[in-house]
């Protein structure tokens, strides 16, 4: 799995790793058990902070997408094909999806417009 970072881009770093890293599992490029580098040795490849990689995976740790252990470091705790969403992870997931969805429409975007984005989108993940 290959990272990349933009410096200077609108979005943090810490966010631009979590969401590559979401992506990898979604599209099945990381799955359950797999490892993904230790935070010095992540933050040393990108050349940033060890903190900021540590920022990244903590929030994938707290959205339970990654377990993170002393000795086996960040590991994917889970993907697509590990059984339904719990409760708490599907009201999480639909607080972030209503924002997004908010700024598209105060942007102008008409919902169906935005359905078919939506459904494309899936697509890419599902395989279709």
């Amino acid at each position: 799995m290959l990272l990349t970072v933009e410096p200077d881009g609108d979005v943090p770093i810490y966010q631009q790793l979590r969401d590559q890293i979401v992506v990898a599992v979604a599209a099945g490029t990381l799955v359950a058990g797999d490892s993904l580098p230790t935070t010095r040795q992540l933050a040393a490849d990108l050349g940033i902070n060890m903190h900021t990689v540590n920022k990244a995976y903590d929030l994938l740790r707290q959205e339970g997408l990654i377990r993170l252990g002393r000795r086996t470091g960040a590991v994917v705790a889970r993907g697509p094909g590990d059984g339904p969403a719990s409760a708490a992870e599907v009201g999480d997931w639909e607080r972030r999806a209503r924002t997004l969805l908010a700024e598209g429409f105060a942007k102008g975007m008409a919902p169906p417009d935005v359905l078919e984005r939506c459904r494309a989108l899936l697509a890419e993940f599902a395989g279709r």
